[in-house]
């Protein structure tokens, strides 16, 4: 759905429209692909990237269950000899000048946009003067009327959004039986930040702060198809589409938390282990639909917009598998009274928690030793407190939903290494159990 309007944006809060969206992907199970809104005012090579953050997302892009796509640019090769001394506004590998971002957005609201996509660039012939469309910065596609003409030039983030709609079609071809939090998981899954991207943050700020303009601007990059889709000796994802009741009606009328699953992982421990000290890669993507709210009330409380939320536990190097159990049982009860956790830190995390826990797609990279990644066996699924639990209509019963999730994890080893993880791991996958563990 390539269309966008400025009216209701208000910061990130939830409008008629993204919950419209919000309610058919949860209900229908479909996702909906909606861009980021394009910048309307002039762009110049001097204010680039200022402009980009003070523009906030568009709606219906406050929407938690949509694909909510950005542009970036490779484009910055001109050839026209017109516009022989005219200079691109983007620097390749960077956001298109004119995609949105959701850095005004206050941080209880998701991340906008989820990834980005080719939407070409602008050109001008001086920093002072507003960019303009140029065919060789443009991208191409047919024209809605052939007999006038065969083609036509495109770009920004509606150009995005269909290059990310054919992104999903590919994979849905190859994997017709995958559920739309599947596909949407995996399109995240593949993004990667461009060297560029990764460059363009402040110098002096935090790194907290660097992390929450990157994700805010950029969302998790840029996807790759082959990524999605294949898996090689050394650089494997494996998909796990789970389901429990989140809820339940104690026998004194309190709703409390009901399950949780733990997923343990059949890592090649012994390929890893050969390994020992180098380095390794581990990406953990969690995606699920929430129900929102029917009424507007309370929707400045994030808590309240959402029926439930997940989140991911990833089984410490050190930690046994009893311990492990206890911990995401120790966190799932603090998040439902709501305090802080005091021992969930876990070093190699890019992101964090804190950073990734906004909206209902979580994503996150590890980074240690292979030594280390083979006791990081098991993952667990926890709920956490939404509307389902705190406002529930007694009439429909929504404490006893069940909530399904696509869980997606990738380990990477080295080129330069050569060990086969992928064979191992292939055998052993149709052993993977997940057990529900009542809180």
């Amino acid at each position: 759905m390539p269309v966008t309007s400025p009216v209701d944006t208000n910061g990130g809060t939830p409008s008629s429209w993204s919950a419209a969206v919000d309610q058919i992907c949860f209900e229908f199970q479909r996702l909906m692909v909606v861009p980021v809104g394009n910048i309307r005012d002039n762009i110049t090579s001097d204010d680039y990237l200022e402009i980009n953050d003070l523009s906030q997302a568009e709606n219906p892009s406050q929407a938690w269950n949509a694909l909510v796509v950005g542009a970036y640019t490779d484009k910055v090769n001109i050839v026209d000899s017109k516009y022989s001394k005219w200079k691109p506004i983007a620097s390749a590998g960077d956001i298109s000048p004119r995609s949105r971002t959701s850095t005004s957005w206050t941080n209880q609201w998701p991340i906008r946009p989820d990834v980005t996509f080719e939407g070409g660039n602008l050109a001008a012939d001086n920093i002072h003067s507003p960019g303009e469309e140029i065919d060789d910065l443009r991208l191409l596609t047919t024209y809605y009327k052939p007999n006038v003409r065969q083609f036509n030039i495109s770009g920004d983030t509606s150009a995005a959004t269909a290059i990310a709609s054919h992104m999903g079609a590919c994979i849905l071809v190859k994997h017709p039986n995958y559920w739309a939090e599947t596909v949407r998981g995996l399109i995240v899954h593949s993004a990667e930040w461009t060297p560029t991207m990764l460059a363009h943050l402040p110098k002096r700020a935090s790194q907290s702060k660097k992390l929450s303009i990157l994700l805010r601007r950029y969302g998790y990059g840029v996807p790759n198809l082959e990524r999605a889709l294949l898996s090689s000796k050394s650089d494997l994802t494996m998909i796990v589409e789970g389901e429990f009741q989140p809820f339940y009606k104690d026998d004194g009328g309190t709703i409390k938390t009901k399950e949780m699953n733990l997923h343990v992982l059949p890592w090649a421990k012994e390929e890893l282990e050969r390994l020992r000290e180098a380095q390794v890669e581990m990406r953990v993507t969690l995606s699920y639909f929430i129900e929102p709210n029917p009424g507007e009330r309370g929707w400045q409380r994030k808590h309240s917009y959402a029926s439930h939320g997940l989140r991911f536990s990833v089984k410490r190097s050190l930690e046994t598998l009893g311990d492990f159990r206890k911990r995401i049982n120790k966190e799932a009860r603090e998040a439902e009274e709501n305090s802080t956790s005091t021992t969930s830190n876990d070093n190699g995390w890019f992101l964090g928690s804190k950073i990734w826990n906004r909206g209902s797609i979580h994503s996150d990279i590890w980074r240690g030793t292979a030594a280390e990644l083979a006791q990081k066996d098991a993952i667990g699924i926890h709920p956490v407190n939404g509307w389902w639990k705190y406002n529930p209509n007694p009439n429909l019963e929504e404490w006893n939903k069940t909530a399904r999730y696509a869980l997606i994890v990738s380990i990477r080893v080295p080129n330069q290494v050569d060990v086969d993880i992928y064979t191992p791991i292939y055998n052993k996958i149709q052993q993977v159990v997940p057990i529900n563990i009542e809180s």
